[in-house]
């Protein structure tokens, strides 16, 4: 086929010679990455994040395509050429499972989206395993185990999945592009030239080590400056309280959900097929909380005022706290009751560490695959035994607590003025940090 190119922001250039990469990017199941944002509910924080799933996959597709040539031209005896296309192929898919605002929606419907990645890929009715196919009747398998790591060459696997991978290594150049920051900015240049394949993973030259270290750095900072913002974690506490007063109000009123947002009952019903998850996407998502917005007499006010708080960018108000603090934290949603507001649904506590992807702590229960650095004598250490700023991020736990309520709970005149002064003083006297202002 000729040569087709895609103008990247990130990348400039993104080369797409093979027909199958090709045939699959333009497959219906592909194309929805379009309308899915790659940072969710982050676009209500930073006004620029609205890329999507769709480029980031091209993203690692191109990464996975430079790494294979680096790969091939300078490791001819380590790397082999017949698995080229399966790394390309899954780098491509590696996300392709992403539902609409996929965490948030994940952790209340008990969706997995690498469980649906899989799907999609050997599924024999989608035009994905189609294309597949053509390559070998096993290739989605193939494919697939990527994807849930029990392919048996660890450098395909830790290509597309490991603590420096082509995934992360796009998702940061590319969100701190589009978030307007410039926390996730590394020398990646640098990078490819001195990651290498192993007999048994892949590993970095010694001499590249500043470069790895500047990596693992902006990583740190990308998720304490953008991933874990406040505000944007503010707006999924808003879009969890929303699809969890819905699904209990489903029971109800079936009739109104099945008219206003009917692509998300069988997720209110626990009887999701593969064609109900790729119904849903972003936009979808949006019109149903527009919909819901003028539910307050009929239906319920509760499900409407939420929805025109997320949909109008109404964000809660937080302040952080230590683990020991909830019989605090008990007192402060009672305060929260007293004027009206039902604390299910408008307080909400975050905890930013048990999310889905962590700063490198390679001594964690949970350790992601090491960083390892390659000596001139052909030996093998871990990056956090050669860099002291490495070790001491990895030593120490990052992130924290917070507790999310209406911004009401604050204000200065009116109904709830009293409230404010009660609110204040017991978050003062009892020495949680002063709540901070959520965005702009």
């Amino acid at each position: 086929m000729n040569e087709k190119v895609f103008r990247d922001p990130v990348h400039n250039y993104i080369p797409v010679d093979n027909p199958i990469i090709y045939d699959l990017i333009n497959t219906k199941e592909f194309q929805r990455l379009r309308r899915i944002k790659q940072l969710g509910s982050s676009s209500f924080t930073f006004h620029g994040a609205e890329h999507s799933r769709f480029s980031h996959c091209l993203g690692v597709y191109h990464l996975a395509r430079r790494v294979i040539g680096i790969f091939e031209k300078k490791y001819p005896d380590i790397w082999n050429p017949e698995e080229s296309l399966l790394t390309m192929v899954t780098a491509l898919l590696h996300d392709i499972g992403h539902g609409a605002y996929s965490h948030t929606f994940e952790s209340l419907f008990g969706t997995d989206h690498e469980e649906f990645t899989q799907k999609i890929i050997t599924d024999s009715e989608t035009e994905v395993n189609a294309v597949l196919k053509r390559v070998s009747p096993d290739f989605p398998h193939q494919v697939a185990s990527v994807i849930n790591h029990s392919y048996p060459n660890k450098q395909v696997v830790q290509l597309i999945s490991s603590q420096i991978d082509v995934d992360r290594m796009d998702y940061l150049l590319r969100d701190s592009y589009f978030s307007g920051v410039k926390y996730g900015e590394f020398d990646l240049s640098r990078i490819l030239r001195v990651i290498r394949p192993l007999e048994n993973g892949i590993a970095f030259s010694s001499d590249g080590m500043h470069a790895v270290e500047d990596y693992v750095l902006s990583r740190y900072q990308m998720y304490m400056q953008v991933y874990f913002h406040p505000a944007s974690r503010a707006m999924e506490v808003l879009l969890k309280n929303l699809l969890k007063r819905a699904q209990e109000l489903y029971l109800d009123h079936k009739d109104f959900f099945r008219q206003s947002s009917p692509h998300l009952v069988p997720f209110f019903e626990n009887q999701i097929s593969l064609d109900d998850y790729l119904s849903l996407d972003d936009g979808v998502m949006n019109t149903y909380f527009q919909t819901w917005m003028t539910a307050s007499d009929k239906i319920d006010k509760i499900l409407a005022d939420l929805a025109k708080r997320y949909t109008n960018r109404k964000v809660f108000k937080s302040i952080s706290f230590e683990e020991d603090d909830s019989e605090k934290l008990a007192v402060l949603r009672d305060l929260v009751k007293s004027v009206g507001f039902e604390p299910d649904y408008y307080t909400a506590v975050h905890n930013n560490f048990d999310l889905p992807y962590d700063v490198y702590k390679p001594d964690s229960q949970q350790s992601r695959t090491q960083i390892e650095m390659i000596q001139e004598d052909g030996t093998l250490i871990e990056l956090s035994q050669l860099s002291d700023l490495v070790r001491t991020l990895s030593g120490t736990i990052h992130g924290d607590r917070r507790f999310y309520f209406p911004r009401e709970m604050l204000t200065s005149g009116g109904l709830f003025a009293d409230s404010k002064t009660n609110f204040q003083s017991y978050i003062s006297n009892k020495r949680f940090k002063d709540p901070k202002e959520a965005g702009q």
